[in-house]
């Protein structure tokens, strides 16, 4: 019989679990740079399904959270007008670490170091199941995207671009 394997907790996971979320694990090999498009091959789901973590800053340097479909960029045009604020930009890969707590390429929007203002793209609420980062590299989550509004008070916005 084939052993399951062990994942370690994580800041995120310990937060889904403190909070009764049900989610299922999904460990893939972790590719330097390889972002959604590995993740949802290695799982065998659309990178549309795959929600990508990102952390960004307004003109003030106020940091915030966007969650995006793997398979999109975010018009930070749109997303500064929906906020509203004068302009959104990602902040700097240690810049984003400080805030969250998490390494680059295993942000995830549950568990973070300081509580964030979190958006949600709202086309992301209307899929059945949604895979985000769990914390690590190389480790996402199943979840239904109601978490991301019952549970971060994350706001739907429209922002999205084709890739």
């Amino acid at each position: 019989m084939a052993k399951k394997e062990h994942i370690s907790e994580t800041p995120a996971t310990q937060f889904l679990r403190k909070h009764g979320v049900m989610f299922s694990e999904h460990p893939y090999p972790y590719e330097e740079h390889g972002g959604t498009s590995v993740s949802a091959r290695e799982l065998g789901v659309p990178e549309h399904d795959v929600v990508k973590t990102l952390v960004m800053q307004d003109e003030a340097a106020k940091p915030l959270i966007v969650l995006m479909h793997g398979d999109c960029k975010v018009s930070t045009k749109n997303l500064a007008r929906a906020i509203p604020c004068k302009s959104v930009e990602p902040c700097k890969p240690e810049v984003a670490q400080r805030h969250s707590g998490f390494q680059i390429g295993g942000t995830s929007p549950f568990g973070t170091r300081k509580a964030l203002p979190v958006y949600v793209e709202e086309s992301i609420l209307a899929l059945e199941t949604i895979y985000i980062n769990g914390g690590r590299r190389g480790y996402l989550v199943g979840i239904a995207p109601r978490v991301l509004v019952d549970l971060l008070a994350a706001r739907p916005v429209s922002c999205a671009l084709e890739e």
